[in-house]
């Protein structure tokens, strides 16, 4: 598994790099390489929202158990898990490959920035579309940009922490 990872990795890397020079005045590489990462795996979750809101919901209301989640919001748990499996291998491999952290504790760390990130985008998204009336893809599309910039500080600062941690962190 660990071997298609990398060659994943090797594939993507060359990629984003080559576009990289010219912002290379406006930021570093590894920030280049988040916005791209980012923006990859934001429009995928857009696309997976879009799709299962439009085509597989139909706008309506989903049954589970006890339960019936909105359409929108079941859109948004489809979209989560498909971001969250597809975020963690590019934050992981391609953005921030240079952290020491155990895998285990990053994917722990992403898991909680990632459910804090669901969280706030659920609760803006519930406002923009049940009192502002807003429709459930441009919500999404607008929840989308105050999570983003959340998100980037946090993965940065503690889900993939640069600096030396102690040993019982590091990977063996």
């Amino acid at each position: 598994m660990r071997k298609h990872l990398h060659k994943t990795r090797d594939f993507i890397l060359p990629v984003i790099d080559f576009f990289y020079p010219p912002f290379k005045a406006l930021m570093p590489l590894q920030t280049f390489r988040y916005a791209v990462s980012g923006a990859g795996n934001t429009l995928l979750g857009l696309v997976a929202y879009y799709i299962t809101y439009k085509f597989i919901l139909e706008g309506r209301d989903f049954h589970f158990s006890f339960y019936a989640f909105k359409s929108h919001v079941a859109a948004l748990v489809v979209s989560f898990v498909v971001t969250f499996v597809v975020g963690f291998f590019l934050m992981k491999y391609v953005v921030f490959d240079d952290s020491r952290i155990r895998g285990r504790v990053q994917l722990f760390r992403y898991l909680l920035v990632c459910v804090f990130n669901l969280t706030l985008n659920y609760i803006l998204l519930k406002i923009a579309v049940e009192s502002w009336h807003i429709y459930p893809v441009f919500a999404q599309i607008g929840t989308t940009v105050v999570v983003v910039l959340f998100s980037y500080l946090a993965q940065r600062h503690f889900s993939f922490k640069k600096e030396t941690e102690p040993s019982y962190l590091e990977e063996d």
